[in-house]
């Protein structure tokens, strides 16, 4: 259920919140875990697939490693493109479930960081990392928890008991569904925007992840830094943040090509 505009419309509000450095959500909460899993990268071959404006791509060139940065949308390419600066990123504007331009088995890792649970074709996009990875290669993806995170259909729930901190769960139903549903955003002129999501539960991923003969290696649960709770608790008072020392709302994945 692709929506109209989507992240080609989102493009430039995009990547004036990633910056250099990634949001306060990728740079305080998931990239450290990311980065973590996919250890030194300096040379060797790395895809960045659903690149966005590309920051982790020219971090990750800054390091030493050869990077091919790839997204669906032209505006983000054409953003990334124009912050690269002589770092010598490859970026490609494709559909990462049909990678136009990229050779078989030529990389040590793809990393998919925040982007396969927006893809509609998620199943041929697994497929296309099995294509393009050597044998012994990594694919590594962060993406909304989805276990906790179900979109529209999980959300939090906090009790406040007089003379004791509240406690904050996490309700979820509609768990075990494929499903798609329009995700909103609120630019920063004020606007709206909405992009495609996709859920699948965790045995989806798992499934999909064997049958193009890649094999889950590990599973990490970002935990929040001190600089995210704080923001949050700036932003969203006393609650800000708490639920996210006791649930986890993003996972990330690590597979080996056998």
């Amino acid at each position: 259920m692709p929506s109209k505009g989507g992240w080609e419309e989102l493009s430039a509000w995009y990547d004036a919140k990633q910056g250099e450095e990634g949001d306060l959500w990728h740079r305080a909460l998931i990239d450290p875990v990311l980065l973590r899993v996919m250890g030194n990268c300096k040379g060797k071959n790395i895809l960045d697939m659903g690149c966005g404006n590309g920051y982790l791509s020219r971090r990750l060139a800054r390091q030493g490693a050869r990077v091919t940065a790839l997204d669906a949308s032209p505006g983000m390419i054409k953003k990334a493109k124009a912050r690269d600066k002589g770092l010598g990123v490859r970026y490609i504007h494709s559909d990462a479930s049909r990678m136009n331009g990229v050779s078989s088995s030529v990389f040590d890792i793809v990393f998919a960081n925040m982007s396969l649970m927006d893809m509609e074709d998620a199943e041929g996009a697994v497929g296309e990392v099995a294509r393009v990875l050597k044998k012994g290669g990594r694919f590594v993806a962060s993406i909304s928890h989805p276990c906790f995170d179900v979109m529209s259909k999980s959300g939090w729930v906090a009790e406040k008991a007089m003379g004791k901190p509240p406690v904050v769960y996490r309700k979820v139903t509609g768990y075990r569904k494929p499903f798609a549903e329009l995700v909103p955003w609120a630019k920063s002129d004020g606007s709206r925007a909405e992009t495609a999501g996709y859920h699948r539960p965790l045995s989806w991923y798992a499934r999909v992840l064997h049958s193009n003969g890649l094999a889950m290696i590990a599973l990490e649960e970002p935990e929040p830094s001190t600089e995210f709770i704080q923001r949050e608790q700036e932003q969203q008072g006393d609650l800000g943040g708490a639920g996210f020392l006791q649930v986890p709302l993003h996972l990330v994945i690590e597979a080996v090509m056998l």
